[in-house]
């Protein structure tokens, strides 16, 4: 869901810019707190992962097509700060080296997939490890329900930047019954990816993943 340049009008790109540089100029301090040296190391992985797996394609329905968004499994794994910075450097890369999405929409791509995919996510993802139990299955589980749910999160973004500036004589309602039909097929596939990936990591080095490390210490505090 790359938005190209010229779809959504001038002052609305610029308005989410604004927006999208003071968000990710904030999570900057917070990223700061994240990263210590075992974690720095999983943070450039998986930025390189979700760069590399946003430019393959699986076809979806009707010719179109999808691909991860990444948002949430950045989150779980290395913290909402931090995934905020990680997308937003491989949506500049993306623009920048492939075209894949405008340099003047960077704000609006920005917007979706690194603020509202990311938080939204990764709030679902933690309103759901609270209701299960805390093991480490439920963070897989966390994982792929929020993966699926950020998907049409990003879209009502995108719709929010249609209504407001969009070049384009196509209705919102009809925007919406395309984006939305699609999207929730690219989000079956974004939630078994997360769920694969972070249950993967899960099983080798669980000290590693952010959206764990909470869990780890309350089961150690009730073994105590």
């Amino acid at each position: 869901m790359h938005i190209p340049d010229g779809f959504i009008d001038i002052p609305t790109s610029a308005a989410f810019a604004g927006v999208s540089a003071l968000a990710v100029g904030a999570c900057l301090k917070g990223a700061a707190k994240s990263l210590d040296e075992k974690t720095a190391p999983l943070a450039g992985l998986t930025a390189t992962f979700i760069f590399a797996v946003q430019m393959l394609n699986f076809p979806v329905a009707a010719g179109t097509s999808g691909h991860l968004f990444g948002s949430v499994l950045a989150a779980v794994l290395v913290g909402p700060y931090v995934a905020t910075l990680a997308l937003s450097v491989v949506l500049l890369l993306q623009a920048l080296l492939f075209a894949d999405g405008g340099l003047t929409a960077a704000g609006l791509n920005v917007f979706n997939l690194s603020l509202v995919g990311v938080w939204v996510g990764y709030g679902v993802f933690l309103l759901v490890k609270k209701a299960l139990p805390k093991n480490k299955a439920s963070i897989s589980t966390a994982a792929t329900i929020a993966g699926f749910i950020s998907v049409p999160a990003a879209v009502m973004g995108f719709l929010l930047q249609y209504a407001i500036g969009a070049n384009s004589t196509f209705s919102l309602t009809a925007v919406f019954t395309g984006m939305m039909s699609t999207h929730v097929l690219i989000g079956i596939g974004e939630a078994v990816i997360t769920a694969f990936s972070v249950t993967a990591v899960m099983a080798t080095r669980p000290d590693l993943v952010y959206g764990y490390r909470g869990t780890k210490q309350q089961l150690e505090i009730r073994k105590a």
